[in-house]
């Protein structure tokens, strides 16, 4: 065969008639033979490497669709495009359920031939070139707007662009564009920055602001409950907007979905932003209603700064005005055992008008990643961790409980109460013993780091969070920088490097989706 050229194998007991679409095909650049009859095909496949097959389906002796079957035996990955004078449907679907590429009738034109023959054989490259030229012309784009003032819905705009080219070239990435995206996004993240500085403050007093954490359950929670739909609210801890792109089309045959977007409270942290969403209230709020909430636990210890979510719950519809019979139910998924659990008793929270589930599994694979080099193995990157969230979840029973949902007729709002980012950056931070351990932000007294590199707060009443004692102040990291002590400064900075991280102040960890899906 010749090299350098894609192989064709036709097969019709008339080919002589086609003659002029064989040279046709050779003319555009393709290496064709023929055969007259399934047997010669059959044994041609055997001996050659083809990388399409044209196979007539009304053939004199073995018929085309047995041909088929003994080609996909040979060779499964073979592409087999059906050509057959019949238009009749059953036919049709035999010959899709016999697993070809592609179906022509006849006759065929020269143009019909060609067009399959392309889709099939140079679809990747094709693609390949149209998205390497959109790309080129989004990021022009992109890099133009940055350098203009925006408002909150420009960046939520180019965090949805950006998001949707990772998940696009996650499928072609002998293109050579990631470094390109993560160039880009690393500059988008710096203005952004920038821009949260200069706005974020104003946004605690200010009804003119965009949708923040405690926002949520009012904002799209309540107007389905209060309309007579039985709503649930399912929170994944950590799911970024790249995440909810892979998860959503294993969701649209069910449900109609649609889109909006908040902000995640400062710092993008659990016991800050998950608070705020289940409270309704800003943290130093939420510290007066529960003191022992920011006296007790770790920072990351999910059942001690976060095992008030149902009872913050309550409180806020009381003080909504919003009287429920029966009562919310909530529900925390930490494990495989209680994701069972909570398919099984998935039509309990179907009943009721409010219920609310957290999903833990995201933020989890994020931190084990952290600390298992067996994971980090699997999820190297930003791409494996959007595929190994995929996988877990079209396998999940939280995927099997949505279904019975949507049979149902529940409806659902998905959010996450923050993002995450890569921390590839450190920067060194100086503070006492008492400061706060937690990598993305800290507080403590009189705390010092590069300004350009963490938003410091050094009055956290006026960002409506707690205040910890005389001179407390926080430092909240921008970007994709991280904090380390002086003290074996290279060894953490190496320790902590290229892992999951949350807390601070960038589009991964801040822009995140609200979603609804109302059952079809």
């Amino acid at each position: 065969m010749t090299e350098n050229k894609r192989h064709i194998l036709w097969v019709d007991d008339e080919i002589d008639l086609l003659r002029p679409h064989v040279i046709f095909l050779k003319e555009k650049g393709y290496d064709v033979m023929t055969a007259t009859n399934a047997e010669d095909a059959i044994d041609m496949v055997k001996r050659n490497e083809f990388d399409l097959v044209l196979l007539d389906e009304m053939l004199h002796g073995m018929d085309g669709l047995t041909a088929l079957n003994e080609m996909k035996d040979l060779r499964p990955g073979l592409p087999v495009i059906m050509v057959t004078k019949s238009e009749e449907e059953s036919l049709m679907e035999e010959a899709i359920g016999s697993k070809i590429d592609d179906y022509l009738t006849k006759p065929v034109n020269p143009s019909q031939i060609l067009l399959v023959c392309k889709k099939i054989l140079e679809s990747k490259k094709i693609e390949g070139e149209r998205i390497s030229r959109d790309y080129a012309k989004e990021f022009n784009q992109i890099a133009m707007r940055i350098m203009e003032p925006l408002e909150w819905e420009d960046w939520v705009d180019i965090h949805f662009k950006l998001s949707q080219w990772d998940v696009e070239l996650d499928h072609h990435p002998d293109l050579g564009l990631k470094q390109t995206l993560y160039n880009q996004k690393r500059d988008c993240n710096s203005e952004f920055g920038r821009f949260i500085e200069r706005n974020y403050e104003s946004w605690m007093n200010s009804k003119n602001r965009p949708d923040l954490s405690p926002d949520i359950v009012p904002r799209f929670v309540l107007p389905h409950v209060q309309k007579g739909s039985k709503t649930v609210l399912l929170i994944f801890d950590n799911l970024r907007l790249d995440h909810w792109f892979v998860f959503e089309p294993l969701l649209r045959d069910y449900f109609r979905i649609t889109r909006n977007y908040y902000c995640s409270l400062l710092p993008t942290a659990t016991p800050y932003s998950r608070n705020a969403i289940f409270a309704g209230l800003f943290p130093n709020e939420i510290e007066k209603l529960i003191p022992l909430l920011w006296r007790e636990g770790s920072e990351e210890d999910d059942f001690s700064r976060n095992r008030y979510e149902h009872e913050l719950l309550e409180q806020q519809l009381v003080r909504i005005g919003v009287n429920l019979r029966p009562g919310p139910k909530y529900a925390k998924v930490l494990n495989n055992q209680e994701a069972v659990m909570l398919e099984r008793k998935i039509q309990e929270y179907a009943d009721v008008p409010l219920s609310a589930i957290v999903i833990n599994f995201v933020d989890i694979l994020a931190h084990t990643r952290s600390s298992s080099a067996l994971i980090k193995e699997m999820i190297p990157n930003e791409a494996a961790f959007r595929a190994m969230t995929r996988s877990w979840f079209e396998h999940s029973h939280i995927y099997s409980a949505l279904r019975q949902l949507a049979e149902n007729g529940n409806t659902i709002i998905i959010t996450s109460d923050h993002g995450s980012i890569r921390g590839l950056h450190g920067t060194k931070v100086i503070g006492d013993r008492e400061t706060s351990t937690s990598l993305r932000y800290k507080y403590g007294r009189n705390l010092k780091v590069n300004p350009k590199h963490a938003m410091i707060i050094k009055e956290p009443k006026k960002f409506n969070l707690p205040v910890r004692g005389v001179n407390t102040n926080y430092i909240i990291a921008k970007e994709d920088y991280y904090f380390v002590y002086p003290t074996n400064y290279h060894y953490y900075l190496n320790y902590y490097a290229d892992s999951f991280q949350h807390g601070g102040i960038s589009l991964e960890e801040m822009v995140l989706p609200v979603i609804t899906l109302e059952a079809r």
